[in-house]
């Protein structure tokens, strides 16, 4: 495995080594993959010509349906080489198995050792992880892979449970913690509600996942505003997929998560599959490198992201990614307004009164889409409603219909079926 420091290498040099190891894995998916052994016969295309990465091109997209409908015939290597099973969250369909030897484990703790460095993660930190690591879940081991390759301390706490949390940061005064950013917001709330000092406390720095923290431009959001106007601590994004089985993690600048070439090549594509120009959003398409058990090439994930490719302050030369503007599947034309869920997200965080929240998506009788938020408000009012509504229309340009619902009945809808990690999005279109 490289040095995580190719980053700094010249564009030339790391393009050069990109291109290496794409021919490598062109002929190893030709030689173990079933599926692309299939695909590249039915193309007519030879393995030998794809040298360099605009012949990417010539090569056929794979899609998230195909990945779900032939899991099995992607995989490289005999069962008996398969270390782990993991799976995708299932968000739009079902869930995809992804499995990995030891190999592709190595390389997943070194992506994480890549993203913990990135976020200027030292051997003399401690990091409190708000995650499960169990469930098939492939963050919770990388990130517990990554900081042990880092050399640093750390402690399993696993998700929720504010006051555990707490306890466990005031006993073992951990640097920095781990968890999606809504989260941190309870954290938030629990601490003023118990006259914990937020700002005596050890942690500086929290890897934020799961979430973006970030708006299109790169400014903070309202989620990240929320959690920084309350707790002095520094926030790094971060964009990961179970399928890419790779993370772009903000440096210490802020400006975008940063491509680790070595692990992966990235597109940004159009709806007709053509690349979209740096600052236009587009749906991140990825091709996987050093990968042994379920390589992808030419991956559509669904994810829609901006590609910022001006020169980052930390002195890298890599690409960098947005956060996750919305994904491809889940855009929403209501009332003539297009939004993706992120949209919303940000805006009902950012309003204190509300505890929790599901958004809702269906189709009406002629096939239009509609939106329902149901929220959990400890304390309803029709002049608290009132000021709800017109933040959603300020903001979003709409009103989607707002059903309450108590604390029991939001967890129903965000845990169906013993799921891993709440749901914020139910679609039902």
């Amino acid at each position: 495995m490289n040095s995580p420091e190719i980053s700094f290498n010249h564009a030339e040099q790391i393009s050069s080594l990109q291109e290496k190891k794409l021919q490598e894995l062109i002929q190893y998916v030709a030689a173990n993959s079933p599926f692309y052994q299939e695909r590249f016969a039915a193309c007519g295309i030879n393995p030998a010509d794809i040298r360099n990465l605009e012949d990417l091109q010539q090569l056929p997209v794979t899609t998230k349906e195909e990945l779900q409908l032939r899991n099995w015939d992607f995989c490289c290597v005999p069962r008996t080489e398969i270390a782990e099973y993991m799976s995708s969250s299932g968000t739009l369909g079902a869930p995809v198995t992804i499995a990995l030897t030891e190999k592709d484990l190595d390389r997943l703790a070194y992506n994480e050792l890549c993203s913990f460095k990135m976020a200027g993660g030292t051997a003399a930190d401690t990091y409190q992880l708000m995650l499960t690591l169990d469930r098939q879940f492939m963050a919770g081991i990388a990130y517990y892979m990554g900081i042990r390759k880092l050399g640093a301390s750390l402690v399993r706490v696993g998700p929720g449970a504010p006051f555990l949390q707490w306890s466990t940061i005031q006993r073992l005064n951990p640097t920095v913690i781990v968890g999606v950013p809504s989260f941190l917001v309870k954290l938030i709330e629990y601490a003023e509600a118990n006259g914990i000092n937020l700002n005596t406390s050890s942690v500086r720095k929290a890897i934020c996942i799961g979430e973006t923290i970030r708006q299109p431009d790169g400014m903070p959001n309202r989620l990240a505003n929320r959690i920084t106007d309350a707790w002095n601590i520094q926030l790094y994004g971060t964009y990961a997929s179970t399928e890419m089985q790779t993370a772009f993690t903000e440096c210490e600048a802020g400006s975008g998560g940063h491509l680790n070439p070595e692990l992966i090549i990235v597109e940004l594509l159009d709806e007709n599959n053509q690349a979209v120009k740096p600052g236009e959003p587009g749906e991140v398409t990825i091709t996987t490198l050093g990968v042994e058990g379920m390589p992808l090439v030419r991956y559509k994930t669904g994810d829609i992201c901006i590609q910022y490719a001006t020169p980052c302050s930390c002195g890298r030369n890599t690409i960098r990614l947005s956060g996750v503007i919305g994904r491809r599947q889940q855009m929403i034309k209501f009332k003539g307004t297009t939004l993706y869920p992120p949209a919303i997200y940000d805006l009902l965080s950012e309003i204190r009164a509300i505890r929790e929240y599901v958004v809702e998506l269906r189709s009406s009788e002629y096939d239009l889409d509609e939106v329902r938020l149901h929220l959990d408000i400890p304390e309803p009012s029709e002049s608290l409603l009132t000021t709800i509504r017109e933040k959603l229309r300020s903001h979003l340009r709409v009103i989607p219909e707002i059903i309450l619902a108590s604390t029991a009945e939001l967890q129903a809808l965000q845990f169906p079926e013993g799921g891993r990690k709440p749901q914020k999005l139910i679609d039902h279109r």
